[in-house]
C-alpha cells in the first residue's frame, strides 16, 4: 500500500470506531414516490422464449430449489440468511465490523452466504411477475424482503462486511421495484416502508463512507459506484442522494477507466470480470439515462471499447477466454440460467452502440436486452455518441493487455498470454499463468485453462487453480512464476513481454505467429513460440529457456471431454461435437518423460473447474526434466479431418 491508500484506510478504521459508538441515523422520509418506471413496451418488447426461460425458473425458485456453486438447494422458499449449505456452519450476528467473514471455520463458506443475499433471484421472481401478471411473484419477493430487512439490521451481520454485496444488492432492489411496478403492495414494500427507506438509506450511507481503495479498487469498486449510482437515481428519497449520485458517477468514470486498458480488456484480466465490470457500467447508465442525469461521456467511452473488446475476443460460440479468477459473479440477472451471458452482453451492446460489421452473429434472446435498452439514450444523437474510433476490422492483438488470438480453419481459436501480472500492487484475480496458452476447436476446450474452482476455505486447491502447474505453460524448480502471498496477494509477478504478434500470418506466409518471454524465474528467461498453420491445422509451441540447467514441468491441461491415450511421448485425443467424432495429435517434446494424470487430490492434479465452486476430472499431460537442450522444446498439435 502506498501512503494515500494507509491513510485512507486509518481514516476507515476511526470512522468504524466512531459508527460503533455513535451509528448513523436515516433521517426521516416523507412524500416519496418511485417514478423511475419501465418506458411502455419495454416489456413486450421480452422475447417469448427469454420469457419462457425466465419464468422456468422462477418456478423452480417458488417450489424452493436452486443451485449456487456447485451447492443445490431446496430451502430457498424460507431461506436462512446466514447459513452456508455447504459447511452447514451460520455467520454469526455480530457487528459487522467484528465478523471474520474471510474464517470460514467461523463463518462457512462466504461466497454460498453472500450470493443469495444479493438478491438476484428476487430480480428472477419479480421479472416473472412483470412477464405474466402472476402476484404470486411479487408476494414471494416482497415476504423474502421483508424477511432479509428484519435478519440483517444495519451494520448487524455477515451481509454489511463488504461494499461489493451492498452495492450489488442496490442494484437488485431498484430493480425489483421497477419490475413490480403495477403490483398493488409496490409502494408499500419500499418507498411507503420505514424498514426498507431505513435499509436503503444506510446502505448508501455505508458505500459512501467505506469505498474501496487503492490495491483494492477493482472490480468492487464499479459495483459500489454502480450500485451507488443506481440507488441515488431510482431511490432519490434522501437529503443526501444528489450528493450520492454526483460522486458515484465520478467515482464510476474515475474506475472505469483505470480498470481498463486502452483497448478495452479489463485490467484484472479475469475474462468474467471484463464481464462483470461492463454489465454493472451498463446497468448504472441505464439508471442515470433513465432518470434525466447526464452521464460523463468518458463512461461511454469506455463501455463501448470494453464491448468492442469482447466482441473481438470470443470464440465461434462466443466463449470468451477463461483467464485469470472466475466466480460466476454478475451484476443485474433477469434471465433464465440457460441464457448465454455472452450472447446476452454482446446483444444489449448492440442495442447501446450499435454492431460492427465483423462482430460475430448474435443468435440467442434474453431478457436483460431489450429492458436496458428501454432506459439507455441511443448511442447516436442527443450528444450521447462517445468521440472513440472503433476498429474496422477484428483485433486480433491487444498489446496493453498482452493478449493475441489466433485462429485457424474449422473454428481453431488460440489464446497466448504474454501480459501483465493481474491489476494494482496486490494482482488479486491473476493466475502463475504467463505464456499459457488456451487452445478450442469449434468451441470445445482442448487445450485447456482449468479455471479457478473456489477463493476461501480451500487453501490447497486454490494454490492449486491459480499455479503455473495448473496451466499449460512451463515450470522450473517445482516453483511458480510468481510468488503468492496470499490468496487474493501476489509478493511478486512475472514481467511478460511480447516479441512477436502476427495473429494474421501475413509475414509468414499464411502462418499465425506469437512469440514472448518472461523473467518470472530469478536467473532464467522463459520464451516461448506458437505458430498455427491454416493449411495444415496445425499448431507449434515452442519453449525455450535461457540461463543454468533447471528441473523442468511442461504441462497441457485437456478439456474435460477430451479422451487421451497416451504412448510415449504421442498423444491421441478424441472427443465428439454435435453427435460428430473429432480427433488431434499431440507430439510432446521427446526430450521430457511424460505421464497422464487425471482427478488427484494429493496433490490436486487433473481438473477442470466449468464454473465457481465446481469441479471434475480432466486429462492433464505432464513432461518432466531438464532445460539445457539447444532446441529447447517443441509441442505440435495436429488436428484431424
Amino acid at each position: 500500500m502506498g501512503p494515500r491508500e494507509v491513510a485512507g484506510r486509518a481514516g476507515d478504521a476511526a470512522r468504524r470506531r466512531r459508527w460503533r459508538s455513535a451509528p448513523p441515523e436515516c433521517p426521516e422520509v416523507t412524500g416519496a414516490r418511485f417514478t423511475a418506471v419501465l418506458p411502455a413496451g419495454a416489456i413486450a418488447a421480452v422475447p417469448p422464449d427469454a420469457a419462457k426461460r425466465l419464468v422456468a425458473d422462477a418456478d423452480r425458485l417458488m417450489a424452493g430449489h436452486g443451485g449456487y456453486f456447485g451447492v443445490d438447494r431446496d430451502d430457498l422458499a424460507d431461506p436462512d440468511w446466514s447459513y452456508d449449505p455447504r459447511t452447514g456452519r451460520r455467520a454469526p450476528w455480530d457487528h459487522a465490523f467484528d465478523v471474520p467473514y474471510r474464517d470460514e471455520d467461523v463463518v462457512g463458506d462466504i461466497k454460498q452466504i453472500w450470493e443469495l443475499s444479493r438478491h438476484q433471484y428476487l430480480t428472477v421472481l419479480a421479472a416473472a411477475y412483470a412477464l405474466t401478471g402472476d402476484e404470486r411473484y411479487a408476494e414471494r419477493v416482497a415476504a423474502h424482503l421483508r424477511s432479509w430487512w428484519a435478519a440483517n439490521a444495519p451494520l448487524r451481520g455477515v451481509h454489511w462486511t463488504s461494499g461489493i454485496e451492498l452495492g450489488i444488492r442496490l442494484l437488485s432492489w431498484v430493480w425489483i421495484r421497477r419490475l413490480l411496478d403495477g403490483w398493488p403492495g409496490a409502494a408499500g414494500l419500499f418507498e411507503g416502508n420505514p424498514v426498507a427507506l431505513r435499509q436503503i438509506w444506510h446502505h448508501q450511507r455505508w458505500l459512501a463512507a467505506f469505498p474501496s481503495r487503492g490495491s483494492s479498487a477493482n472490480n468492487h469498486v464499479i459495483a459500489e459506484a454502480a450500485g451507488q449510482t443506481a440507488a441515488a437515481c431510482a431511490f432519490g428519497w434522501f437529503p443526501a442522494s444528489a450528493r450520492w449520485r454526483a460522486d458515484a458517477l465520478r467515482s464510476l468514470e474515475r474506475q472505469l477507466r483505470s480498470n481498463t486498458f486502452g483497448s478495452g480488456l479489463n485490467r484484472e484480466l479475469a475474462t468474467e470480470y471484463h464481464g462483470l465490470v461492463l454489465e454493472l457500467g451498463l446497468a448504472a447508465v441505464a439508471e442515470a439515462d433513465g432518470a434525466g442525469v447526464p452521464v460523463p461521456a468518458s463512461v461511454r467511452e469506455v463501455l463501448l471499447r470494453m464491448t468492442d473488446a469482447l466482441a473481438a475476443v470470443v470464440d465461434g460460440h462466443l466463449r470468451p477466454p477463461r483467464q485469470g479468477d472466475a466466480d460466476d459473479g454478475h451484476g443485474l440477472v433477469v434471465d433464465g440460467a440457460d441464457t448465454d451471458r455472452w450472447a446476452s452482453l454482446l446483444a444489449t451492446g448492440d442495442a447501446a452502440f450499435g454492431r460492427l460489421a465483423w462482430w460475430p452473429a448474435v443468435t440467442g434472446t434474453d431478457v436483460r436486452t431489450p429492458l436496458l435498452a428501454a432506459l439507455i439514450r441511443p448511442y447516436a444523437g442527443n450528444g450521447t455518441a462517445p468521440a472513440v474510433a472503433r476498429p474496422d476490422r477484428r483485433p486480433a492483438h491487444f498489446a496493453d493487455a498482452g493478449m493475441t488470438i489466433l485462429r485457424g480453419p474449422a473454428e481453431i481459436w488460440c489464446r497466448c498470454d504474454g501480459g501483465p501480472h493481474g491489476f494494482l500492487s496486490i494482482a488479486a484475480h491473476a493466475h502463475a499463468d504467463a505464456l499459457s496458452v488456451e487452445v478450442r476447436h469449434d468451441g470445445v476446450d482442448v487445450l485447456a485453462d482449468p479455471g479457478t474452482f473456489c477463493y476461501h476455505g480451500q487453501p490447497e486447491w486454490r494454490r492449486y487453480f491459480r499455479s503455473t502447474l495448473g496451466h499449460n505453460t512451463l515450470r522450473l524448480d517445482g516453483a511458480d512464476q510468481s510468488v503468492s502471498g496470499g490468496p487474493f496477494l501476489w509478493t511478486r509477478g512475472a514481467r511478460s513481454r511480447v516479441l512477436v504478434a502476427d495473429p494474421s500470418g501475413k509475414s509468414g506466409g499464411g502462418t499465425a505467429r506469437w512469440c514472448a518471454e518472461h523473467d518470472g524465474y530469478r536467473r532464467s528467461v522463459h520464451r516461448r513460440r506458437v505458430e498455427l498453420t491454416a493449411a495444415s491445422r496445425e499448431l507449434r509451441v515452442v519453449d525455450e529457456v535461457r540461463g543454468p540447467r533447471r528441473a523442468a514441468q511442461l504441462a497441457f491441461h485437456l478439456g474435460p471431454a477430451i479422451a487421451a491415450e497416451l504412448a510415449g511421448n504421442r498423444a491421441t485425443l478424441t472427443w465428439t461435437r454435435d453427435g460428430e467424432d473429432r480427433s488431434a495429435v499431440l507430439d510432446l517434446p521427446g526430450e521430457l518423460s511424460w505421464r497422464a494424470h487425471r482427478g488427484e487430490s494429493d496433490p490436486p492434479l487433473g481438473w477442470y473447474s466449468a464454473g465457481f465452486g465446481r469441479k471434475e476430472p480432466a486429462t492433464t499431460l505432464v513432461g518432466t526434466g531438464f532445460t539445457g537442450g539447444a532446441q529447447g522444446f517443441t509441442t505440435v498439435l495436429r488436428f484431424r479431418g
